[in-house]
């Protein structure tokens, strides 16, 4: 295969990407060209949302190719299009054949929750120091341990216990919070989430660590829970937070991430008539908010 790479302003990456796509590119990536420089540029956005722009600045972009032939034609075609004035192509060049299972598996080493628990690849020997370990490879359904918002929630798992308890995970993608709880001695695990493939993922991630819990669709979600996870996103917790602070037992434990820093306030403001959340944890721009009921259980609405 050939990579055909490119430099371009921000305002041609959509274009671009689109024209290459047409030339039967078989991936197109964007990257900041001032990566790793004084110049660089941190663009955030939340998992599973289109990014916020399109590109930087200064964007590399790099097509793959099947033959040499295409990417050359690929070339010649864009050096004539009016869009690509202000556009310079870098070349193209031969990609070295790989294991790409091997180099795959490679960018997912053991992570670290806290220094005794760990998310480990099948294909990993655990740390020496792991007392406590999720077995999970990457899939379909969100949720490896290496985003800051899984990782929060499951260092909240482990520091303050979950033993015996009925815990609720909302939104479970991959089941790896529902599995941190019972690792921790969660009893009654209910794992639910919109998406049929994170349920069947779940079950499966279940089974291969050896712990039991109940996934199902969001109406398998039934009466109180100690504990409420909710590792989503921050407009999608805004308009549930009458539903989840419905579920969490009198001095329960409501656990919700997905959040960034900035909008922490948004988020107090919407759970305010149901429960005062704070912010517990924060990592990389991301925040971890946690409340505890009051005495007397919520009032659904």
């Amino acid at each position: 295969m050939f990579e055909l790479s490119l430099l371009c302003p921000e305002d041609r990456v959509d274009l671009l990407s689109d024209a290459l796509d047409a030339l039967d590119a078989l991936s197109v990536s964007v990257e900041d060209a001032d990566a790793q420089t004084p110049a660089e540029q941190a663009l955030f956005g939340e998992p599973g949302m289109p990014p916020p722009k399109d590109g930087w600045q200064r964007s590399r972009m790099v097509a793959l190719f099947a033959q040499e032939a295409q990417a050359q034609e690929a070339v010649a075609l864009l050096k004539a299009q009016d869009f690509f004035d202000g556009c310079r192509m870098l070349g193209v060049v031969a990609v070295a054949d790989q294991d790409w299972v091997r180099l795959t598996q490679s960018q997912f080493a053991p992570v670290e929750i806290t220094s005794d628990f760990w998310i480990v690849p099948t294909w990993h020997e655990p740390p020496a120091q792991a007392r406590q370990i999720i077995r999970l490879d990457p899939g379909l359904a969100f949720g490896t341990g290496t985003h800051p918002t899984t990782r929060m929630c499951l260092r909240w798992i482990a520091q303050h216990g979950v033993q015996d308890q009925r815990v609720l995970d909302y939104g479970c993608g991959s089941g790896i919070l529902a599995i941190g709880a019972a690792k921790y001695g969660a009893t009654q695990i209910d794992a639910v989430d919109i998406d049929d493939a994170a349920v069947t993922s779940t079950e499966l991630n279940a089974q291969a660590n050896n712990v039991h819990l109940q996934a199902g669709l969001p109406d398998k979600a039934q009466g109180l829970y100690q504990t409420v996870l909710a590792n989503i996103l921050a407009t999608p917790l805004k308009v549930l937070a009458p539903l989840l602070c419905a579920h969490v037992a009198p001095q329960g434990s409501l656990v919700l991430a997905g959040i960034l820093e900035r909008q922490a306030d948004e988020l107090k403001a919407a759970y305010a008539p149901w429960i005062s959340l704070e912010v517990a944890d924060s990592e990389d721009g991301w925040i971890l908010m946690t409340a505890t009921s009051p005495a007397s259980a919520p009032v659904s609405s």
